[in-house]
This record gives C-alpha cells, sequence and structure tokens, in this order.
C-alpha cells in the first residue's frame, strides 16, 4: 500500500467512525458499513488510524461532549446521553478519566480546550469549525487549559510520592514568588504554583487573601489538588468574562496587593517599588475586571 492509498485508506475508516456519532452503532456495524467483517475492519483500522474503532469512538463522543458542556446550553445529563452513556454516574467517570476534571467543574471553566490527546490528530470538529483550523481559540483557550492540565498532573504524581520525597531538598533552588520562603523541596515548589494563582485570581476579583499562605494541613498533594480546582473555576469565570467584553487592552492595576506585600516583607525586592500617588495624593485603587 502506497503512501497515497493508506492515506486514502485511513480518511474512509476514520469517517465511518467519525459520522457514527450520532448512533449506537457497534464495531460490527461499522465494519459493515466498510464492507469488511469485524476481525478486518478492526485490523486495518488499528493498522492505519493506529486507535481501535471503539477507542477512536469513545473519545471523539467524549471530545463532542467538552464541546457541549461549554459551549452549548446542554444540561449534563443531556450531555450524558448525547454520548451514549445510560447513567450520568458512568459519564462523569468516564469523562473525569479523560479530562482529570468533572462534567460540572468543566463546564464552570468556560470555553477550555476540549480536544484529548491522540497520536493520529483525528479530532472532533465543532460547528462552524474547519480541518485546517479545527476551532478558533484565542491564547486564553490555548494556554489556560493546557496550564491547569499540567498542573494537575503534577499533583496527581505528588499523591503517590511519600512524606519524605515531598520534603526531601531540590539539588536546585527555583524562585517563583520574590515574597514567599525559597523552593527547597517540591512540596514547596508545588504550593507555590497554586499559590501563585490563587494570588492572580484574587487579586483580579477584588477578594482578601491571607499572604502568609494557607496552613500545613492544606498543603498535601490531595489539598493543593482541591484548591487548584477551586482557583482554576474562579479565574477561568472572570478571565472568560474579560474575552467576553473584548477587554484584553483595559489596564489592570493591583495597589493594594502591592502595598501590602512591601509592607508585610520589607525584605523582599518588591519593596523597592514606588507607587505613584493621584493629583489628590491618594494611591490608586484595584482596579478589578469583573
Amino acid at each position: 500500500m502506497n503512501k497515497a492509498d493508506g492515506q486514502g485508506t485511513r480518511d474512509r475508516l476514520s469517517a465511518v467512525v467519525a459520522n457514527s456519532l450520532d448512533t449506537r452503532a457497534k464495531t460490527q456495524d461499522l465494519a459493515r458499513q466498510a464492507y469488511q467483517s469485524r476481525t478486518q475492519f478492526h485490523r486495518l483500522f488499528r493498522t492505519v488510524v493506529e486507535e481501535t474503532p471503539a477507542a477512536m469512538r469513545r473519545r471523539l463522543l467524549l471530545e463532542r461532549a467538552a464541546y457541549q458542556l461549554g459551549d452549548t446550553g446542554m444540561s449534563v445529563t443531556e450531555v450524558a446521553l448525547d454520548a451514549n452513556y445510560n447513567s450520568l454516574e458512568a459519564f462523569t467517570r468516564a469523562f473525569r478519566r479523560a479530562f482529570r476534571i468533572s462534567p460540572s467543574i468543566y463546564r464552570r471553566m468556560r470555553h477550555p480546550h476540549f480536544h484529548l490527546p491522540t497520536s493520529n490528530k483525528i479530532q472532533f470538529l465543532a460547528p462552524g469549525s474547519s480541518t485546517e483550523g479545527g476551532r478558533d481559540m484565542d491564547l486564553f483557550d490555548r494556554f489556560a487549559g493546557n496550564d491547569s492540565w499540567h498542573t494537575r498532573r503534577l499533583l496527581e504524581y505528588a499523591s503517590t510520592l511519600t512524606e519524605e520525597q515531598l520534603d526531601r531538598s531540590l539539588p536546585t533552588v527555583v524562585e517563583l514568588l520574590l515574597w514567599r520562603e525559597s523552593n527547597k523541596t517540591l512540596r514547596q515548589l508545588l504550593e507555590n504554583i497554586i499559590f501563585t494563582k490563587e494570588v492572580w485570581t484574587a487579586a483580579l476579583s477584588g477578594t482578601e487573601m491571607d499572604m502568609n499562605g494557607p496552613p500545613k494541613s492544606q498543603r498535601s498533594p490531595k489539598a493543593m489538588l482541591q484548591r487548584l480546582e477551586k482557583t482554576d473555576a474562579e479565574l477561568h469565570r472572570i478571565l472568560g468574562n474579560v474575552r467576553h467584553r473584548s477587554a484584553w487592552d483595559d489596564t489592570f492595576v493591583d495597589a493594594k496587593a502591592l502595598v501590602k506585600f512591601s509592607t508585610a516583607h520589607p525584605e523582599s525586592k518588591l519593596s523597592g517599588f514606588i507607587i505613584p500617588q493621584g493629583p489628590s495624593g491618594n494611591r490608586p485603587s484595584t482596579a478589578s475586571p469583573q
């Protein structure tokens, strides 16, 4: 089979699966549409598409479900049934296993990236998108979900480590936040990653926050994962609203937080910043893009 024939076979077989999402078709039904036996269809499909027909169909249905959660008004139950799951519980388990987050939290994150990893690059295309572009997305779409996904994976891996491994000194000290302690251990590094997101979320929402950080009980991988999901949902809500208003160029000044940092941590390099005063001698107030 030459390259052109192989690509043609790949496109034809993948189209059989992609066009079956609105049906309850099984592998033998798909094989019949391709004019092959079930065994021949499965073997050829796996060879040229690099994924089994059933696995590709499940993935595309979950990608479509993720799109529906973020871009339509369908209820979670309706989305679950549309993805060919007989119960909300079964759908929730499958969705969490694929996206590492529950459907309800995913919906609150507002328009995250809905494609799952795959080597064959065959993805669900949202209505109105093209095969070249897939779906128009701004940088927030592309990078916010990516950052959350990788951070979640780090915390899930960290949860398998012992306390000694989490608190073991790192060979290299990485400075993330000038006003916080150095990242001498893996636990401190992960804590500061989460804390940074919490700081920005509090600044953007105009809420108060203890700049000394959470108590030790909130610094286990499991607790940090819960904090990540909470702050992610709020941060995505805020930035989703900014995008909706096309307000990315609005000026944001968090003078209140900067004063707090400098006052609480005079030894920090931030204490060298000078907050400009307005005509009346007052410092500028925090601007929150709500």
